[in-house]
């Protein structure tokens, strides 16, 4: 379970970067923001004042924004992950019915292969002394109305 923790975090940040470098960029030229490419598709709602920037000193104003860029991302890289979890339980289920009908055929030969030796065992059957009895009396039977 822990390797599968590993392998769904790296996948995780492979299909973020897929859509944060790739899918991304490409909204942002088909909406006119190329150069603001992750907030390509935001909406702000209100501009504010200017306010200067604690961290770079630069002047940014303040906005409201709704960020549907970061919320198309999110869906995408959900539907990216979905669709791969998807493919790997279909080939493991394919893998699996596979396996069972292969499993299904075999125990299906084994009985059929029990059955005909139950059959040739009944056939090469040695006869019970009754039986041989039986003949016995009536090949006597047999001869003794041919003597007379």
């Amino acid at each position: 379970m822990a390797i599968g923790v590993i392998i769904a975090t790296a996948f995780s940040s492979i299909t973020t970067s897929l859509i944060n470098d790739v899918i991304m960029p490409a909204i942002g030229l088909l909406t006119g923001n190329a150069d603001d490419a992750v907030g390509a598709l935001d909406i702000v709602i209100k501009t504010g004042r200017m306010v200067t920037d604690e961290t770079t000193g630069l002047e940014v104003a303040e906005t409201v924004t709704i960020g549907l860029s970061s919320f198309v991302s999110s869906i995408v890289n959900f539907l990216i992950i979905a669709l791969v979890c998807f493919l790997i339980v279909k080939v493991f289920n394919k893998a699996n019915s596979v396996a069972n009908a292969k499993k299904i055929a075999e125990e299906k030969a084994a009985e059929e292969e029990k059955k005909r030796l139950e059959e040739e065992a009944a056939a090469n059957k040695a006869p019970t002394t009754e039986e041989l009895l039986t003949e016995i009396r009536d090949l006597l039977a047999e001869s003794k109305k041919s003597d007379t």
